[in-house]
């Protein structure tokens, strides 16, 4: 038998559940409970007042922010979310239209200047029929991918490898971003 070491995840699994940092998302990819019930998941982690280091909020504006997924598919995998909370691309107004593919697009070049991927996957789960974990406020996945990843380990053992930290990847995608966007 082969064993995977990744001991890097124990303090996420022994983390304090009530902070915000582990209501990202939880293992199942549900919601966690600790949010207000009139909050949402990513509105709950913007007004934690926690620091950008331990919600892993990557960049922020008045009204997009993009933050690491918690439990990526890849190193890099962040999430743009606009500030204001709706489930649907039309309930955007313009001004935040703009501002949201404008963070996709900078996201885009942050990650493939922190990792050189072969390629990256856009995706957003719109409606619970598209299945996304969190329904009630819109995000946009930027997921970088390599010619050598197949995800055949989450295909055989239900497993996800990860090279590396998330905060070692939320300081590589610090440093990466672009410089005609700023960070609040």
């Amino acid at each position: 038998m082969e064993c995977l070491w990744a001991g890097w995840r124990i303090p996420a699994m022994r983390a304090d559940r009530a902070t915000v940092e582990e209501s990202h998302l939880t293992s199942s990819g549900t919601a966690a409970t600790t949010q207000k019930s009139d909050q949402t998941l990513f509105d709950a982690i913007l007004a934690s007042g926690l620091p950008d280091d331990q919600t892993y909020i990557v960049w922020c504006s008045e009204l997009v922010c993009v933050l690491l997924n918690r439990y990526p598919y890849t190193v890099g995998h962040v999430l743009v979310i606009p500030c204001r909370a709706v489930d649907q691309l039309e309930d955007l107004d313009q001004t935040e239209y703009i501002a949201l593919w404008e963070a996709v697009q900078h996201s885009v070049i942050a990650i493939k200047t922190a990792f050189s991927p072969d390629g990256i996957n856009l995706g957003a789960n719109i409606g619970k029929g598209a299945g996304p974990s969190v329904t009630n406020h819109l995000h946009i996945h930027v997921v970088p991918r390599w010619k050598s990843d197949t995800n055949f380990m989450s295909a055989v053992a239900n497993v996800r490898v990860l090279p590396r930290t998330l905060q070692d990847t939320w300081k590589s995608l610090r440093e990466s971003w672009p410089t005609d966007a700023t960070v609040n």
